[in-house]
């Protein structure tokens, strides 16, 4: 697997997803379903926010796509995800869990191994917190933020990839990617993504979207974070705040084209 192999595919892959414009089944917090909804369409998927466990397991047999995000983590959430990931695992769907929060509360933390134990989750992505204190590797979250990181995102991405036979995402200033035999490193990005809420949950939705027309897991995450992170280059190109940056960054999504990311994606095999 070479870089210009992964820039290729996340070209396709771009190309795919326009053309099949793929359902995105999400369910999601409520802080973000506005945001994670136009960066789904943006992109150029068709998103849907279904979070009754009385049609979530329907709901998923149409989708591309899982996305479980239960940053506004309750009871019935749980429920109602544990649902749909089952059925999405019955029919062959990916699965992708953002652990948001991971390590701040014991009902939290139960709640993400549940899952991890229980479903069949294709990618795992979290701040380096997040997925440190999941994976026993260190870390620590308050609120949803993380505080301190781990120390080699390389080896606890591919340690935890191996443990939950899924690929492992760490998103940070160098996003690092792995399913515990290949890692990726993807550097497009920028720091104004620090500044809004909801940019990592915009991501674990960018993940969702790839996940539906690229079957090498590995490379459809790291071609959904490539994307998004040069979304957000050409983005902080125009802005003047966090405020314009995040219009601009809806706009940069709508217009960046696949040859856009052949050619600007920036990606390393680690």
């Amino acid at each position: 697997m070479q870089a210009d192999e992964i820039r290729s595919q996340a070209a396709a892959a771009l190309t795919l997803i326009r053309e099949r414009r793929p359902l995105i089944h999400q369910i999601t917090n409520y802080v973000v379903m506005n945001q994670t909804a136009n960066i789904t369409l943006l992109v150029g998927a068709s998103p849907v926010m279904a979070h009754a466990k009385e049609e979530v397991a329907d709901m998923v047999g149409f989708a591309g796509a899982l996305v479980l995000n239960p940053g506004t983590l309750e009871p019935y959430w749980v429920e109602a995800m544990l649902i749909a990931g089952r059925k999405a695992n019955e029919l062959g769907v990916p699965i992708v869990l953002d652990p948001v929060g991971a390590g701040a509360t014991p009902f939290r933390t139960e709640s993400f191994l549940q899952f991890l134990k229980e479903l069949d989750l294709a990618v795992v992505r979290g701040n380096s917190g997040e997925i440190g204190a999941l994976s026993g590797a260190g870390g620590e979250v308050i609120g949803v933020d993380s505080v301190t990181g781990v120390t080699d995102p390389a080896a606890v991405t591919s340690a935890a990839a191996t443990s939950w036979s899924s690929v492992a995402a760490i998103t940070g200033e160098r996003d690092v990617i792995s399913d515990g035999e290949r890692t990726i490193g993807v550097d497009n990005g920028h720091m104004w993504l620090t500044t809004l809420t909801g940019t990592g949950c915009m991501a674990t939705s960018m993940i969702g979207c790839f996940l539906a027309v690229e079957e090498d897991r590995l490379v459809a995450t790291a071609s959904a974070l490539a994307c998004y992170g040069l979304a957000a280059e050409r983005a902080a190109e125009e802005a003047k705040g966090p405020g314009t940056f995040k219009a601009a960054l809806f706009d940069a999504m709508y217009h960046l084209t696949p040859e856009d990311l052949e050619n600007g994606a920036r990606v390393e095999v680690l």
